[in-house]
């Protein structure tokens, strides 16, 4: 049979000239960026908190405090001036502790939620402003505060109220609304409340540095009731927090019973501390801050033994720490607690009468 010719339509004949050359398209390459961003926010991040570091010095060696006088001149006895200083640098040590926390806990959660809100930026910053705020007050031995100290403390305290307005924005607009399911798995709406508690904890710092060493008060009132009971205060928030948590994990290991069991406790100690006459012994109180400071601790190796026993445990340590148990946030308890060690300090300090 004869064959029939090809009539399937065919690709025009590209001609070209004598001597000419032919393009050949490639497809575009992704190049990848030669420095990681989170390098660069880190590196910001440092930058900054060396800043505040010079910034605090240079503000102490001029004597400003934060009302604008001067610090230099003012006659304090040593029993007096040695209890408000030991208890201002407590105070700055658990600012340091709760910002640390922050840091690294915002961190590794706003990388998790990639960064698509520019605002998840400013957590990590300023709780690197304020940890190195915090780190050079607890070195400071001298009397009287720093003006650069107390509006950085200032400001992680106004950045930790917006960012509860931003995740509680951010529950309240899911499906749902403010339900359980909401509360588990969108952002963690009391997080940034330990980056507030963290400036609170530093302000209180800078102006028991300033007060009156023999008799220290804040807000009118004697200095270390008005402190106990905001830091009971305090171990109550963050107790919910982690409880929400922790029933979220069911409960499945009975240790986690002890943070939302063992802080209350302390706290009913710190209110019944703040209620005992002045001067007064405050063991039991002690132990019991003692012992939430050590369980924040403790808390990172059981996080840690959390993600552990995910698959690939620490082999596989860019999925499981973002997903996993957050080992940052325990600490935040050791914070609190050292606070509410600053107010037992002060409570049991007897004032001079004359």
């Amino acid at each position: 049979m004869p064959t029939l010719p090809d009539r399937s339509p065919r690709p025009p004949e590209r001609r070209f000239a004598p001597g000419a050359v032919m393009e050949r398209r490639v497809a575009p390459v992704r190049v990848e960026a030669a420095i990681h961003p989170v390098v660069v926010l880190a590196a910001v991040a440092a930058g900054a908190g060396l800043l505040t570091w010079f910034a605090a010095g240079r503000s102490k060696r001029l004597g400003l405090s934060p009302a604008g006088g001067s610090s230099e001149g003012r006659r304090y006895s040593p029993r007096g001036s040695a209890v408000t200083a030991s208890a201002a640098q407590r105070l700055n040590h658990a600012s340091s502790m709760l910002a640390a926390s922050v840091l690294f806990d915002s961190g590794l959660e706003h990388y998790r939620g990639q960064f698509f809100n520019r605002a998840m930026y400013t957590p990590i910053i300023v709780s690197s402003i304020t940890l190195a705020s915090s780190l050079h007050g607890a070195g400071d031995t001298d009397p009287g505060s720093s003006r650069v100290r107390h509006t950085m403390q200032a400001l992680a305290g106004v950045t930790g109220l917006i960012g509860f307005g931003f995740h509680a924005y951010n529950v309240g607009k899911r499906e749902g609304g403010y339900s359980l399911q909401n509360l588990f798995y969108s952002a963690p709406i009391g997080a940034p409340m330990a980056l507030t508690l963290a400036g609170l904890l530093g302000i209180v710092a800078e102006r028991v540095r300033d007060a009156d060493p023999d008799e220290p008060r804040l807000g009118g009132k004697p200095a270390g009731r008005m402190l106990a009971l905001a830091t009971a205060g305090m171990l109550a928030g963050t107790t919910l927090e982690a409880g929400l948590l922790h029933f979220r994990g069911a409960f499945q290991n009975p240790a986690m019973f002890v943070p939302v069991t063992l802080p209350p406790l302390a706290a009913a100690l710190l209110v019944r501390a703040a209620g005992k006459s002045e001067g007064a012994s405050q063991v039991g109180a002690k132990w019991g801050m003692w012992a939430v400071s050590a369980m924040g601790i403790g808390g990172v190796a059981f996080h840690a033994y959390g993600v552990a026993r995910m698959m690939g445990g620490f082999d596989n340590w860019r999925q499981n720490l973002i997903d996993g148990p957050p080992l940052p946030a325990p600490p935040s308890f050791s914070g609190v607690a050292l606070g509410g060690l600053a107010a037992l300090e002060l409570l049991e300090h007897r004032p001079l009468r004359l």
